[in-house]
């Protein structure tokens, strides 16, 4: 698994959004609906992170449409 900033991944009913991504730290924001900007703010090493994600799945993005 690759992560990269600004994925998407849901674990239950919480949404957790990278924000910022190092070499061995992550920083996150975990937030209850992907439509608003409220959240709190995490800031764990990459192995914390990869172990919190276990079982969660990723979010698709969704591609930009033209009109």
């Amino acid at each position: 698994m690759k992560l990269q900033q600004g994925q998407i991944w849901q674990k239950g009913d919480q949404f957790l959004r990278i924000v910022h991504l190092e070499r061995l730290e992550v920083e996150y924001k975990v937030v209850p609906r992907l439509n608003t900007r409220e959240g709190v703010h995490h800031h764990v090493s990459k192995k914390d992170f990869c172990r919190l994600i276990k079982g969660a799945v990723q979010m698709k993005p969704e591609k930009d449409k033209v009109t």
